[in-house]
């Protein structure tokens, strides 16, 4: 960064306007961006606005998105090491930009020292008021919801952060139809019962109530990804639930034994290739059980658990354990949906739902949530 005498350096807290996307431990004094979609949006006059990371990783690089007055205008992997980046330079510095800085890639469950943190701003503008979204929506789901395959091509098979994604992804171009604010907590290759090799520690239920419980090592712990979540800090209108794809690949893959305690999971088969009852029924009850949960930390929100993208195979037990939960509860605030399965030529890489299969499910989710959000 060449040295400007002009620049004032601010901390996250001495900015006097800002929005905060995503979970994170609002009580620091700088920023940790945990999920992918977390970010900050603000609104500033100046010619020139950078901002102060410190960043970190062991295996899997953060990737960044820059918007500029609501467009795409880059994207970019992060070096480990403190350092300062620049957002836009030399522009008219009586108008004022609005900039949206987004965290790309999801929260690496694998990589215990992936971090990315915002520690300041530096500007010779000043900041203006950012306005207040319409709605409030939280996404939960797997890979898909972390936007893997949206970038690359579908000959690239690589299992790479660079095409993870927020800036390509449903949830966000839902959130954009419905001026919407969003909250995203998404895991690859995880589900709500167990994970796509039949690892039933990763399923995205037992970390819910935390701000990030799925991000390990001691640095997210300092950073606060294990406190408790404060639910009434921010209340969706409407929570997405996007999970059962990998519960549904478990089926298909072998037995998974646990390396510390030694106990061996299988979602099984019957010789007839139907599915086995009663891991249908542990499947079932992992969806009641989860819906119960979220309803307690969001009593007054829409439930909406949309299935699909990826494969129908598990519709049918989600669509009877949605149903079976409102019976009992009478709860009639939870709704089942099937979104678009993707087509030959939407695939993007990693054989996952490209930036078209995404535009089509954010239509019907647009569509389904019209009708209770207007």
């Amino acid at each position: 960064m060449k040295e400007n005498h002009m620049l004032k350096e601010y901390t996250i807290k001495s900015v006097p306007f800002f929005h905060i996307y995503g979970r994170t431990d609002e009580s620091r004094d700088d920023l940790p961006l945990f999920w992918n979609g977390s970010g900050l949006e603000v609104n500033v006059s100046g010619s020139e606005l950078w901002i102060d990371l410190d960043v970190d990783y062991d295996i899997h690089e953060p990737w960044i998105s820059v918007e500029l007055n609501g467009s795409f205008m880059s994207r970019q992997m992060l070096l480990p090491g403190r350092q300062k980046l620049c957002l836009f330079r030399g522009m008219d510095p009586g108008a004022v930009k609005n900039v949206h800085f987004n965290r790309e890639l999801q929260a690496m469950s694998e990589d215990d020292g992936c971090h990315l943190v915002i520690k300041g701003l530096l500007s010779d503008g000043e900041f203006r008021p950012v306005s207040e979204k319409k709605y409030r929506l939280e996404f939960i789901g797997d890979s898909i919801t972390s936007g893997e395959g949206t970038y690359g091509t579908v000959t690239d098979t690589d299992w790479l952060p660079m095409y993870m994604s927020s800036s390509v992804n449903y949830a966000v171009m839902v959130s954009d139809m419905l001026n919407a604010d969003y909250r995203i907590l998404s895991q690859g290759g995880w589900g709500v019962y167990t994970g796509w090799d039949n690892d039933r520690r990763h399923a995205i239920p037992g970390y819910y109530d935390k701000i990030c419980g799925l991000a390990w090592g001691e640095t997210n712990k300092t950073l606060g990804a294990m406190k408790p979540y404060d639910f009434g800090s921010w209340k969706p209108d409407a929570v997405i639930i996007n999970l059962g794809t990998n519960d549904a690949t478990a089926f298909e893959q072998p037995p998974f034994t646990d390396p510390d305690t030694g106990v061996t999971w299988k979602q099984r088969k019957n010789a007839d290739g139907s599915y086995n009852k009663d891991d249908i029924r542990a499947f079932k009850d992992a969806v009641i059980s989860f819906v119960k949960k979220i309803r307690s930390f969001n009593p007054e929100s829409l439930i909406i658990w949309a299935y699909g993208m990826a494969g129908y195979a598990l519709s049918l037990p989600i669509a009877s354990a949605i149903s079976e939960y409102s019976d009992r509860s009478g709860d009639e605030n939870v709704t089942c949906i099937q979104l678009p399965d993707t087509s030959e030529g939407e695939y993007g890489s990693h054989m996952h739902p490209g930036p078209l299969s995404h535009k089509k499910a954010a239509k019907v989710l647009y569509d389904h949530l019209s009708r209770y959000m207007p």
